[in-house]
């Protein structure tokens, strides 16, 4: 069973405010009645101590009071601003290194309402080239990470390792042979539209050919590890109620806990 931290994040700040607010309405005023009864038995002599007793918060409302301000900062921040996620797979080599922590612009592509994921206020359309998060279609419990390639009406090829984009074929230079003596992988720069990046082919891997018109309200996806990506090829369109927002950055490289966390792996993502 996936964890839906959305979900718990939404329940945890509904509850302690909730919890917070029926303190106030209800036992608030209480307290102070009997404290002022105190007083006036006491002639107004009543200990500091007595006092505290006599106010203090029973401990649920008390733990409501101090949780729910620091829930609701991270629940607007994390809903309608920046979240960040971990690179867990390799398919978005080179550009992204497993074990990447990356920053995702939630608001870029509109506001979304948390759990629900629907758009109440739309902003930009994702472009080709963007590196987007969003839910996989098949399983929306898990976050998938890919690059735009083809937009609304699109129709795009996919032949001998090359993009085809209304029958143009996207522009790739070879950089490098890896290993020199015995390449096993191609890194090429490739240009989707505006955006210069970098890929990796598999010098073994077999030649997948396929078209696909992308339909109204849907984006076709690829990873840069074209031979070693589970993407649009595969499984088909995401559609725009699935996105989740844009990578803009990463902010620091850890592939395993008992690795020593890098900050100077800190860019921005092409």
């Amino acid at each position: 069973m996936n964890f839906d931290f959305a979900f718990v994040l939404v329940l945890a700040t509904f509850v302690t405010g909730v919890a917070w607010l029926a303190d106030t309405l209800l036992f608030a005023e209480g307290r102070k009645e009997v404290l002022l009864a105190a007083e006036q038995s006491a002639d107004g002599q009543l200990p500091e101590e007595v006092k505290e007793k006599i106010t203090r918060m029973s401990w649920w409302a008390d733990f409501s009071q101090s949780m729910f301000p620091v829930l609701a900062v991270v629940l607007v921040v994390r809903s309608f601003l920046v979240e960040p996620f971990q690179i867990p797979s390799g398919s978005m080599l080179p550009t992204l290194q497993i074990g990447d922590f990356i920053l995702v612009n939630k608001y870029h592509y509109g506001l979304r309402l948390p759990v629900l994921n629907s758009k109440v206020v739309p902003f930009n359309d994702p472009e080709r080239g963007d590196v987007v998060v969003f839910k996989y279609p098949n399983d929306p419990a898990v976050n998938y990470i890919k690059r735009v390639v083809g937009l609304p009406g699109d129709v795009i090829r996919y032949q001998d390792k090359i993009i085809y984009v209304n029958g143009e074929p996207q522009m790739q230079d070879l950089l490098a042979k890896l290993p020199p003596r015995s390449p096993q992988t191609l890194l090429y720069n490739e240009k989707l539209g505006e955006v210069a990046h970098e890929i990796y082919n598999d010098v073994q891997a077999p030649n997948r050919t396929g078209e696909w018109t992308v339909p109204e309200g849907q984006y076709f996806v690829m990873g840069d590890n074209r031979d070693n990506s589970n993407d649009s090829r595969y499984w088909g369109f995401v559609p725009d109620e699935m996105l989740v927002g844009k990578a803009f950055a990463v902010w620091m490289h850890w592939p395993s806990f008992f690795s020593i966390p890098d900050v100077t792996a800190m860019r921005s993502i092409n």
